[in-house]
């Protein structure tokens, strides 16, 4: 279900990209300098499609970023539960060996 899923949105946005780079191959020159304008210290000179891939990956890793930094205190709590339960985990068996608590039945036979 999810690979169809996958085909039916894919296909599209796929199709859509690779008519969006056929369209706008003329290139575009992007300048970075605010202050020369006429003769632009800082730029490059591409087509437009690679301009508006590059702002899409730009913005994806950007967003990525963002959303991994504000989830870092429930990476760290998810941790220090970890930690905690490991711990908890590691005195268990000592406990049950001299409290005489649960133990296997005996074998038949």
């Amino acid at each position: 279900m999810s690979r169809l899923l996958a085909i039916l949105i894919g296909l599209p946005l796929s199709v859509l990209a690779v008519a969006l780079a056929v369209a706008n191959r003329k290139p575009v020159t992007l300048s970075l300098d605010l202050f020369s304008p006429d003769a632009p210290a800082l730029s490059v000179t591409l087509p437009l499609f690679a301009i508006v891939f590059a702002a899409l990956i730009v913005g994806v890793a950007a967003g990525g970023l963002v959303t991994w930094l504000r989830q870092g205190r429930f990476r760290k709590e998810a941790r220090r539960a970890r930690r905690e339960l490991d711990r908890v985990a590691a005195t268990r068996p000592a406990e049950r060996a001299t409290s005489g608590g649960l133990s296997l039945p005996a074998p038949r036979g």
